[in-house]
Parts: structure tokens; sequence; C-alpha cells
């Protein structure tokens, strides 16, 4: 078998449809695209999701609620878990880019900490917020907090 012996399967393939080449065809007059309107002419193309006159779905479901523009989303952690990253990565300082670096977070994340859980050793944070339990927690067993914006 050679390139130039190689041809589809029998069947595979077929003759493109030849619109608008007159009347004995038998694709003739308006070429296999019905009686006047949009979609007869040339250059046509659909507007995105519209629906041929139907109530669009944007329209048709109910909206409910308020969404906050202004709303501060925060990866949040814990103490307990603190306590499990800082061994894992074995952290000094648990930060926003020590995180960043590490694949916990994204780089435009807003870390937030938490008091669930226990802080065992001193750790110096760096991070957007932090709960008023968790600051005492973590000045308790000796670390710093300090706020960065």
């Amino acid at each position: 078998m050679k390139l130039h012996n190689l041809k589809p399967a029998e069947g595979s393939t077929h003759s493109e449809r030849r619109l608008g080449r007159g009347e004995a065809s038998g694709r003739g007059g308006t070429s296999t695209k019905g009686n006047k309107g949009g979609q007869s002419r040339a250059g046509y193309s659909s507007k995105m999701a519209h629906e041929g006159g139907q109530m669009p779905i944007q329209r048709r479901i109910p909206k409910r609620g308020f969404k906050n523009p202004h709303r501060v989303e925060y990866s949040v952690f814990n103490l307990g878990q603190i306590d499990e990253l800082v061994t894992k990565y074995s952290l000094t300082e648990f930060s926003v880019e020590q995180l960043y670096i590490n694949g916990l977070i994204n780089q435009t994340a807003l870390v937030k900490i938490l008091a669930t859980g226990e802080l065992s050793g001193k750790v110096a944070f760096k991070v957007n917020a932090v709960s008023e339990k968790a600051k005492a927690a973590i000045e308790a067993a000796g670390g710093t907090v300090e706020i960065v914006k």
C-alpha cells in the first residue's frame, strides 16, 4: 500500500450540493432556502440567543433576591487547618504569597483566618482579615498577626 493508492471507503464521501445553479439542477429557484425572510437572503446570521419571537429564557425565568456587587469574598482558613498546612509545607510565615506559591489559593484571593481548631506552634501571619477569637488564639500561642491590604 502506498500513498498514491489510498482512497476513501466506498460510500463514505458524497459530492457537494451545488445550490443556485438553475432549475435543471433540481435545487434551483430558492436554492433550498424557502420563500422570503431573513434566512433566505445572503449574509443572514441569527442573533445570539434569539428564539424566533418566543419569550427569551432570560426573561421567562423568575428573578429572586439581591446580588451585592460590593461583596468581599474571602478564602477561609481555620486554625486547625493552618496547623496541618504549616507542617505539610514547612511554613515559617503564613502569608498570602506563601499560600499562592504552594497552590492553595489563586493570585487575587483574599485570605481570612477563623478560630475553629487549635494552633500548636507560634506562626507569623500576614493575611487580609482575622476574626477576634482567632487573633486572640494566635497571640496566646506566641504568634503575630499583620493585616495586609
